[in-house]
């Protein structure tokens, strides 16, 4: 027995002063989340596979991925830009719906999903997805409220625009993060972006031009004094 807990002494768990100094609080205990993350989306599907083969394959989980490996609209899905026309299409623009995002209960509810059943992984998802015709991007997101492991790529724990998109609280949760040495890769990839030179010599053009009319100037001279020493 620990050391730390009611079990090593024989009190009553009810009766141990922090226990109810914590519900008079109204604290409650909150058992935490694992969220998992590794490199790639490849890696996933190797650890699901190993949470088959142990004593938790029951658990609630869930996989968070991006709508390359998810989508399954035969229009988004060939599209090089998946993410803005998805968005098109849950706003309601040109007068347009997904329907099966409107399918999404049916995937998130389904029986093979539930802790009942073996843990899955995107493959598992995505058929079943295409079978009920309901996304498995965001049933997947559904499936985050109850689940007690999450699965999902570095970036979706590093990076805070992701974070609060996918509306992930990582505060008294367990993050667990395969291959940590690629860490430092990964971080500096989410606060880095790329543009070609054409690109530069298209914003200094701009910025000359609002320089050159008096258009608050003070904000755009140092940015055109930053592209023109990048070109």
């Amino acid at each position: 027995p620990c050391t730390e807990c009611s079990c090593s002494s024989g009190k009553d768990p009810d009766k141990d002063p922090s226990h109810t100094k914590k519900k008079e609080k109204g604290d409650g205990l909150c058992v935490p989340k694992i969220f998992f993350g590794t490199r790639t989306h490849k890696q996933i599907t190797q650890i699901s596979r190993e949470l088959k083969r142990t004593a938790y394959s029951c658990v609630p989980m869930t996989i968070l991925s991006s709508r390359d490996y998810t989508c399954i609209h035969p229009v988004v899905s060939n599209s090089t830009n998946r993410n803005e026309m998805c968005v098109e299409l849950l706003e309601g623009k040109h007068g347009r719906s997904c329907s099966y995002y409107h399918g999404v209960h049916k995937l998130s509810e389904h029986h093979a999903l539930q802790p009942v059943c073996q843990a899955w992984d995107i493959e598992d998802l995505v058929r079943l997805g295409r079978k009920l015709r309901a996304c498995p991007y965001f049933a997947a997101r559904e499936l985050l409220l109850g689940a007690d492991i999450v699965f999902c790529p570095y970036n979706y724990l590093l990076d805070p625009q992701i974070r609060d998109s996918m509306d992930i609280k990582l505060k008294d949760q367990v993050v667990i993060l395969d291959e940590a040495h690629n860490i430092e890769d990964c971080a500096r990839e989410s606060v880095s972006y790329g543009v070609t030179e054409s690109q530069l010599r298209a914003a200094r053009e701009e910025l000359d031009f609002m320089v050159t009319n008096s258009i608050r100037q003070r904000h755009h001279e140092p940015l055109r004094a930053v592209c023109c020493s990048l070109i």
